[in-house]
């Protein structure tokens, strides 16, 4: 019952997460870089920091980092490394589109993320343990294969036109390229949280609950990747001549972007909210624990698909892709419970 309840956490978690790309749409007269660099602003600071606030208050985080100094900044470091991720999975969904874009890049995440920190952490991957962990994973990735498949099937059928109507700067090659990328580079935000492991024990020692003794070390991670972004968000408003462009909107166009920024970024951080809640449900050293990882990344891919298909970017896609893409999302659905089947 416990795992069912962890799982349905993460569930509501990754929906969110997979909606925040919605709001984004909404954004009026700002260039890439500055509406990404707001609702990072959101994402990665300030709903990180209150998602901390509810394990310790600001003396306790003060003391926990401090005490805790190499493991604050792993954290921090992967966090950087994610954020090169997190930059090249905005421009993936750019060029691809919600459903492939997310696909492949959270496929790419969800198996470097899952088995380096079990590897780090003593796994042996040819234990029983180990075994199940890799079957597990395995059949994420068939899942998630199958849905790039079918984001290839519809790539063929839709006309020029369609695939522009649907995504405005589809490019294939380019963004696959682009989402491996970002893939291999989002798997360094699980590293973050295999790393802060004694700061979220700590936490919990100061009094914090398991349910949210997750959040500081997330803000950690978050705080990295937020630099990462901000340097290149800089970089590329030197290089367009952007910088100026928030001060300059009207009220209207202000407060409608900053509103759905921090829409944006508050359904972005969901998933990690939901990740660290979630877990707690889970058995300490359980394969349902390594495996969490890959459940939220299987759960994105799902909602993110549904949302593709509210968006009409399947439109046009024909029969065959639209089957290859029911079955890859069930597999996605039946991988969550294979730790389950093995106990």
């Amino acid at each position: 019952m416990n795992t069912v309840i962890g799982l349905l956490i993460i569930a509501i978690g990754s929906m969110g997460q997979s909606s925040s790309y919605v709001p984004i749409n909404k954004i009026k007269d700002w260039s890439w870089e500055n509406f990404w660099l707001m609702q990072g602003v959101f994402a990665w600071l300030v709903f990180p920091l209150l998602g901390a606030f509810f394990a310790n208050s600001l003396p306790e985080l003060i003391q926990l980092y401090g005490s805790n100094a190499a493991a604050t900044w792993k954290s921090i470091g992967y966090g950087a490394l994610w954020g090169i991720g997190g930059l090249t999975f905005g421009l993936s969904m750019r060029y691809l589109g919600i459903a492939l874009g997310q696909s492949v890049a959270l496929g790419t995440c969800a198996a470097f993320g899952t088995l380096i920190p079990a590897v780090l952490s003593g796994t042996d991957l040819f234990s029983p343990k180990g075994l199940i962990l890799l079957l597990a994973v395995a059949v994420t990735l068939v899942g998630i294969a199958l849905v790039g498949y079918a984001g290839s099937l519809r790539s063929k059928n839709m006309s020029e036109e369609e695939r522009r109507k649907a995504i405005k700067d589809f490019a294939l090659k380019k963004g696959l390229l682009i989402a491996l990328l970002s893939g291999v580079m989002s798997a360094c935000f699980s590293l973050g949280l295999n790393a802060g492991i004694p700061i979220k024990d700590a936490s919990v020692a100061l009094g914090a609950k398991e349910l949210f003794a997750q959040n500081p070390v997330t803000l950690l991670v978050t705080i990295g990747g937020f630099i990462t972004n901000l340097v290149y968000c800089l970089y590329m408003n030197k290089k367009n001549k952007t910088g100026g462009e928030i001060g300059k909107s009207s009220k209207a166009v202000l407060m409608n972007n900053l509103l759905f920024c921090a829409l944006a970024g508050l359904l972005w951080y969901s998933q990690f909210f939901g990740l660290g809640m979630g877990q707690s449900f889970f058995e300490p050293n359980s394969v349902m624990m390594a495996f969490s990882w890959s459940i939220l990344m299987s759960l994105n891919v799902v909602f993110s698909n549904g949302w593709g298909i509210i968006l009409k970017e399947w439109k046009g896609a024909g029969q065959k892709a639209v089957s290859y893409l029911a079955i890859g999302m069930a597999v996605l659905i039946f991988s969550l419970i294979i730790p389950n089947l093995f106990k």
